[in-house]
């Protein structure tokens, strides 16, 4: 069973016998609309579970192809994948013998790191699921501006999000309009002579050759402190930067977030400080069952470039506290190679 997303998401598991029916194939998939933590004796009666598709074996090397369907790992929505990115991944938890150095102002984790490469995906997240994610990771999380001259306007694209390729649960479906989102159809288009069966229509090349400058994410960093993993992947926006981290708790002890501190420096010279309860107004319980919060948030400088770092202060059970590193990373403009956008170009 793959880790389910918000309590009352649907419940994908690999079944040899649904109740009340007769036998499955061997791997198929199938939805359940139940609440996957409550026991079997407080889900309603007489559901009977809807075949989704059949997993695939995940891929050890090599990237997925656009058109492919799978189970988010982590969140458990369904999605397909739109096109790879290749980032370059700098993992503190990783020892390097050949090193990249980390720099801020401060010399905040001056520990020097490598970064390697590493495949993301822009996906899309089935509106059916949407609902069922939404207290664990924000599915209007990648941002425009709306106008270059207004960096405070913005507008998100629903059901857009980036995957990292250890998050994807391939599986295959025999149906043609297999994850509903308004751009699927604009997007993909069937064709059963293709493995996946889904291909890349004029409109989903020509949006992403038009928006590459924005949707590229370049650079992720990730850092673990006492079994709290955080990872940050920061986008150029054009007179601001988004960020996305996602939190996970890869311990079984239940922790839940409560303040935020960071530090923001300009090349302008300022160092900000800021501090908060919680993040984008939630403290995520993060547990067993529910490992990770995702979210994404924005910052502007005075400057075309930058740094940030900091620290997520969490609870334990009895009361004790413990702050977990924010990884390091750079917010640079690269206003030399790309314009400002305005609005989502197709």
């Amino acid at each position: 069973r793959p880790a389910a997303g918000a309590q009352g998401a649907l419940c994908y598991t690999r079944l040899s016998r649904p109740a009340g029916a007769g036998s499955a194939p061997a791997g198929q998939l199938h939805a359940r609309p139940a609440n996957p933590l409550s026991p079997p004796r407080n889900r309603p009666e007489g559901k009977v579970l809807e075949t989704v598709g059949v997993f695939e074996a995940p891929k050890q090397h090599g990237k997925y192809e656009t058109g492919q369907l799978f189970l988010h790992s982590v969140f458990g929505y369904r999605g397909i994948v739109l096109f790879p990115w290749q980032a370059r991944l700098y993992d503190r938890d990783v020892a390097s013998p050949v090193t990249e150095k980390s720099e801020n102002a401060a010399g905040h984790g001056s520990k020097e790191v490598k970064g390697k490469t590493h495949t993301y995906y822009q996906v899309l997240i089935d509106a059916r699921d949407c609902p069922h994610i939404s207290q664990r990771s924000q599915t209007e999380a990648v941002t425009f501006l709306a106008n270059h001259d207004d960096s405070r306007a913005l507008y998100a694209i629903p059901g857009l999000d980036y995957v990292s390729h250890e998050d994807i649960l391939p599986y295959s479906s025999t149906d043609q309009v297999p994850i509903q989102h308004e751009l699927f159809e604009r997007f993909l288009m069937y064709d059963q002579t293709k493995v996946p069966p889904f291909v890349a229509r004029d409109t989903l090349c020509a949006w992403q050759e038009k928006n590459h400058p924005w949707l590229e994410l370049s650079d992720v960093h990730r850092e673990t402190t006492e079994n709290i993993r955080v990872t940050v992947i920061p986008f150029y926006m054009g007179m601001r930067w988004r960020y996305c981290i996602r939190l996970e708790n890869l311990d079984s002890e239940v922790v839940q977030l409560r303040e935020r501190h960071w530090r923001i420096f300009s090349l302008s010279g300022t160092l900000e400080t800021v501090r908060g309860r919680g993040v984008v107004g939630r403290e995520p319980v993060l547990s067993k069952e529910q490992p990770a919060f995702q979210y994404s948030s924005h910052v502007s400088l005075q400057a075309s470039s930058g740094h940030m770092w900091g620290t997520f202060r969490f609870e334990r059970p009895d009361g004790s506290h413990f702050d977990v590193r924010i990884p390091p990373f750079s917010l640079e403009s690269n206003k030399d190679e790309k314009t400002p956008p305005s609005g989502l170009h197709w």
